[in-house]
Parts: structure tokens; sequence; C-alpha cells
């Protein structure tokens, strides 16, 4: 759907991204009545596993598990990934496409190299749509909030999301990438996320971070501003 309004727009360096860092909260909002698209900014043709054109057609199904109001790709380099104006313009295109409340971006400090440089890139994007002068076609617009979910580091959350009625639909859009994660009887290089512990490890992740809020399962997410807070007795 061209140039409709979103909720929340979340943005993810490779095609999974998303659905193994924040979709329990993508889910919970959609559940809430949100509206949600996601952006994929590389195809992710780097992994050792699956092809290019494999992922995206597991980041199709998966946004069907989802139900995302749309989902692109922008088509970045996987690997090579660096905060350029093309690639500003890319990601300022986009925010300005959807006109989203709310970011989710990738974590700011990570394992792979690609997950902090995409979090800046999109971070400074989301300031820069907000600039008159700077040209795409569009109007300009300046999201309300931007928040980058944790991913393979264990970094400290900001605040944490309650995800407990919605993790095992996250768990199903995580396995629609059967390229990248465990199957019985799967073919391919082992990967340090091939390995059926690895989705038990995102579980167990998901339940520690649930646990500060004595809840199930919870996802964590960074900010890079003071928060404010219309109702204390709303925070648990």
């Amino acid at each position: 759907m061209d140039n409709q309004k979103v909720d929340i727009l979340a943005f993810g360096v490779h095609p999974d991204d998303v659905e193994l860092s924040c979709s329990g909260t993508i889910l919970k909002h959609i559940d809430l009545g949100y509206s949600v698209a996601v952006i994929d900014l590389t195809r992710g043709e780097l992994g050792s596993r699956g092809s290019a054109d494999l992922r995206i057609k597991e980041s199709e199904k998966a946004s069907k598990v989802l139900k995302l109001i749309a989902r692109e790709n922008l088509g970045m380099q996987d690997g090579w990934l660096r905060n350029t104006p093309e690639n500003q313009i890319k990601v300022i295109s986009a925010i300005r496409k959807y006109k989203p409340d709310i970011v989710l971006a990738n974590a700011l400090d990570d394992r792979h190299p690609d997950h902090g440089r995409a979090a800046k890139l999109v971070a400074e994007s989301c300031f820069y749509a907000g600039l008159i002068k700077i040209e795409t076609g569009q109007e300009k617009w300046r999201p309300k909030a931007l928040y980058h979910y944790i991913q393979d580091q264990n970094l400290v959350p900001d605040f944490v999301v309650d995800i407990s009625s919605q993790i095992e639909r996250k768990m199903e859009s995580i396995l629609c990438y059967s390229s990248q994660f465990y199957e019985k009887d799967q073919t391919g290089p082992k990967t340090p996320i091939s390995g059926k512990d690895f989705l038990d490890f995102i579980k167990a992740k998901n339940k520690s971070m649930g646990r500060s809020i004595q809840v199930d399962y919870a996802e964590g997410f960074n900010i890079s501003r003071i928060p404010g807070v219309e109702d204390i007795t709303q925070l648990r």
C-alpha cells in the first residue's frame, strides 16, 4: 500500500533481525490495534546459508505471520553497509512515506558490525527526515520516538515490553526463515544461529527480560534520550 501512514515502522539491516528481536512487540501492538510496517535494509546476501532471493521469500512468509501493513527491502549492501548520504536518503524516503510515530531500529552495539552501523544510520535519518531542505519529493516527517531493540549482546535494557501472549507467534515468525535456523534434517553449513540451542537461547533471553517485570517473556529496548512519563502509577 503506497503512502499509507503507520503507527510503527521497524527497520532491520538483515531480513530476520526484526523477527528475532522485536517481533513480539510488533505482534503485541498489532493486537492492540496499531499498524506496523517493516523496512529491511539489505537482503542478507552474505549469510552463509540460503540466498538473497530465498531470504526475500522467507521475509514475505514471516510478514504474513506478523500481519504487517507493508514490508520493503531497500537493497543496501550486506556487510558493507555504511552511513552514507545515499543510504540516508533511502531511509529518509521510507520514513516520509510511512510517517510513523514510532521507529524501531537495530541494536546500538552488537556482535555483527552491520547492526550498530544500521542503528546510527536510522537514528540520523529520523532527524534528517524532519528537515524541509532535504528534498525527496515528499513532505518532511520526524518520528516522535526511536527505540533500539536488543539483539545478540546482553545489553541492559532501558525498558522491556511484555510479550508473554505473543511468544509462540514470535517463534513462528522466526521459523519462517528455514534457511537460517534449525530444522530437522537440515542441510548447509553449520552457523552460530543454525543450531536448535539458538532458538532455545532466544526464548531464554526473552524469559530473562520478562523476569525483570515479573512476566513470562519480554523484549528489551534501548533509547538515546531521556523519556517522559505521564503517569508514574502505570510503570511496573
